[in-house]
């Protein structure tokens, strides 16, 4: 027996020993991010602006791959079932993720909590109420008494988005009658939204600035607490008469749960210097997105935050899966 465990301490020495070194020289060939949404939105354009600049950080190549489906879950459990060695990455829609968790629980296939080791939060970004140039509304309180007994057409990107449920809460809270047309991703309800094929949506900063700013969109309200800086003059639901009401989505990234601690802590060193860059700070400012920097484990702590918050609001609104 003594000759038993005493094997079974030289294995383990040996494995660490093996494992310290591997750590140390990581990445030693390309890293692929997988992307759980369409290009386009701002989980796509974060993720982007975050693989270029650590491939240069890193040495090799960090591959966007989008994976896009059912608000995030298909990606999400492509990286939960992932080796875990550092070499395949979520950008994760933390906020879509969270709300997943209660209300697809019955449908995943991983478990978000369990599966996934949280890296770093890496950014927060507003969401915005925007319309169809075709809809007689220049204001928050102008399209609710618009809509009426009228059913309006909205987008998000599945039943979990954060965008379908900031539209429902909308619907609970006024009374209005919105019709819920999903799709894959942001990318897909802007065109939709575009082509006048639906009228209105929540959509994240980044997805809907530019149109916005093209007039070919209107921005009638920002979900959060303060006016967004690069649309100053659009109000925020609660100056547009809808208090409390606010809404964000955190974005981050995690990898397959069991990933060696030392690959962790390296990405997130690399993640927060990163965020330093001025040009990153400013290609994700441009896109309405703030920079947010944490550790693993404050980045594990924000992520169960967020699963209790939206567990909350989604048995307050009463809403159901599609």
């Amino acid at each position: 027996m003594r000759c038993f465990f005493q094997a079974c301490a030289t294995v383990l020495a040996l494995s660490g020993a093996a494992t310290a070194p591997a750590a140390e020289s990581y990445p030693t060939r390309p890293v692929r991010m997988i992307v759980p949404f369409p290009p386009g939105g701002a989980a796509d354009l974060i993720g982007r602006v975050l693989a270029q600049q650590l491939s240069t950080q890193l040495g090799q190549q960090l591959v966007v791959e989008n994976r896009p489906g059912a608000s995030g879950n298909i990606g999400a459990e492509a990286v939960a079932k992932a080796p875990a060695d550092g070499y395949t990455l979520l950008l994760g829609a933390l906020t879509s993720h969270s709300i997943n968790y209660t209300l697809e629980r019955k449908v995943l296939r991983y478990d978000l909590l369990r599966d996934l080791a949280p890296i770093a939060s890496v950014a927060s970004v507003p969401y915005v109420f925007v319309v169809h140039p075709s809809v007689p509304a220049h204001s928050l309180r102008e399209f609710i008494a618009h809509a009426g007994a009228k059913q309006i057409s909205y987008g998000s990107s599945g039943g979990g988005a954060p965008q379908r449920l900031a539209a429902e809460m909308l619907k609970q809270r006024t009374g209005i009658d919105l019709l819920h047309v999903p799709y894959k991703g942001s990318g897909e309800v802007i065109t939709a939204l575009l082509g006048g094929h639906i009228l209105v949506a929540f959509e994240s900063a980044p997805a809907v600035l530019p149109h916005v700013q093209a007039g070919k969109l209107r921005a009638l309200a920002v979900t959060t607490a303060r006016r967004v800086a690069l649309l100053p003059d659009v109000p925020t639901t609660a100056e547009a008469g809808l208090p409390d009401f606010e809404i964000s989505s955190t974005f981050g990234i995690l990898a397959p749960d069991g990933t060696p601690v030392p690959v962790i802590q390296r990405l997130n060193r690399e993640l927060t210097s990163a965020l330093e860059v001025p040009d990153v700070k400013e290609k994700l400012r441009q896109q309405g997105a703030d920079t947010v920097s944490t550790t693993p484990e404050q980045a594990g702590e924000r992520l169960r935050a967020e699963v209790a918050m939206w567990a909350r609001a989604i048995r307050d609104a009463n809403i159901k899966p599609d």
